[in-house]
């Protein structure tokens, strides 16, 4: 008969399942997660299996020897991996549903209301040994709020890895952003198609910018205008194509301090690459530059400036990520269970968001309604 601490874990793990979108039994089956039930008779079954090596962080051994023990489903290790390498399609459908059902759809508040705030940012996961494989996870989260309203998981290598804001949906009044690799004609031409706009940081060489079609605007003849802690704001435009995508530069000076450390980060970065630096990198390192396509009416310099402060939170995301899931290195040494592996951690992650955006919300009952009366 089983004990109370076991008959709490069933129904604590019943209770998670309210959160999954409807369909994601059957869903199972249809992505191939589940084609043949012989010992793992259900969706059910593999789900809490996979979880207590995807959430709890057993090894594929101890979690074969637990689900035995809990008189779950006997099964070995080598099984537990083959339906983990089956299950990649299974996870990325349920976690598209839990962000656009829990993450991406819940209430947002925005610094002043007038944007959906989303930084944009990726992460490099690696396989173990010196010639493991590398993946790159591409992230959206919303500003305050920090939940993740997009993510995509591609080799780190290759064509179509890169990253960049086409990757990304956009929606009207979008604010994407994004730190210097971001900083491209194709992403910000494809956020303004979008209805969005962007706040990116950008590098002195690597975001050419016009005052009109044949005149390029000098950017260092008005750095060099700067003096104190004045903060530079020049209207600019990006081509993209045909088209002038219209913006502006805001500039502000780093401190003595700041510019030497940007500097001696600079030089470094030559000498490991053995290229020689250009004086113009040294004295671009004295500047922190953002361009933005938001009117001077909707968004001064200033607060344009502290609006990039905030790219930072992400960075926070992706230390949660790996520090709490350890999504940090991959313990999977071929291609297909490296995915499914990432993929499986992603999903984790997103059931720990939902369950965050329940504690917010009160339900009398102890449980969100709709899915309960789900048959």
């Amino acid at each position: 008969m089983p004990d109370a601490q076991a008959l709490q874990v069933e129904a604590d793990f019943e209770f998670l399942l309210t959160f999954l979108p409807p369909g994601w039994e059957a869903k199972a089956k249809e992505l191939g997660a589940l084609r043949r039930c012989r010992k793992i008779k259900n969706a059910r079954v593999l789900l809490r299996l996979l979880l207590l090596h995807l959430g709890e962080g057993c090894s594929l051994r101890e979690t074969a020897v637990r689900a035995k023990k809990g008189h779950l489903v006997a099964v070995s290790d080598v099984a537990i991996m083959d339906r983990l390498r089956c299950s990649s399609e299974w996870f990325v459908w349920m976690s598209t549903e839990l962000m656009s059902q829990w993450v991406a759809k819940q209430p947002q508040q925005v610094f002043n209301g007038a944007w959906n705030v989303r930084v944009i940012d990726a992460t490099q996961v690696n396989e173990p040994g010196k010639t493991g494989s590398s993946w790159r996870i591409h992230y959206s989260v919303g500003l305050p709020s920090l939940r993740c309203s997009e993510v995509y998981v591609t080799e780190a290598a290759g064509p179509g890895t890169g990253e960049t804001f086409t990757r990304f949906t956009i929606q009207p009044g979008d604010l994407l952003l994004g730190d210097r690799v971001y900083a491209t004609s194709s992403g910000i031409s494809h956020v303004a198609q979008g209805g969005g706009d962007v706040l990116v940081r950008f590098g002195w060489s690597n975001l050419p910018l016009w005052v009109s079609e044949d005149k390029p605007f000098d950017l260092f003849k008005h750095l060099r205008k700067l003096r104190g802690t004045a903060v530079g704001d020049w209207p600019v435009k990006v081509q993209s194509g045909d088209a002038l995508i219209e913006g502006r530069v805001c500039a502000i000076k780093r401190s003595r301090q700041a510019t030497e450390a940007a500097q001696d980060r600079a030089r470094r970065t030559a000498q490991k690459h053995g290229t020689k630096i250009q004086p113009e990198t040294l004295e671009a390192a004295g500047y922190v530059l953002i361009f933005t396509t938001v009117s001077a009416q909707a968004m001064t310099a200033t607060q344009a400036l502290e609006y990039y402060r905030g790219r930072w939170q992400v960075e926070l995301v992706f230390k949660r990520l790996k520090s709490i899931l350890e999504l940090g290195h991959l313990h999977k040494r071929d291609h297909q269970s490296a995915r499914a592996w990432l993929h499986g951690k992603l999903l984790v992650a997103f059931l720990l968001e939902a369950l965050l955006t329940y504690g917010e919300a009160v339900f009398p009952w102890g449980y969100p309604l709709c899915q309960a009366q789900r048959p």
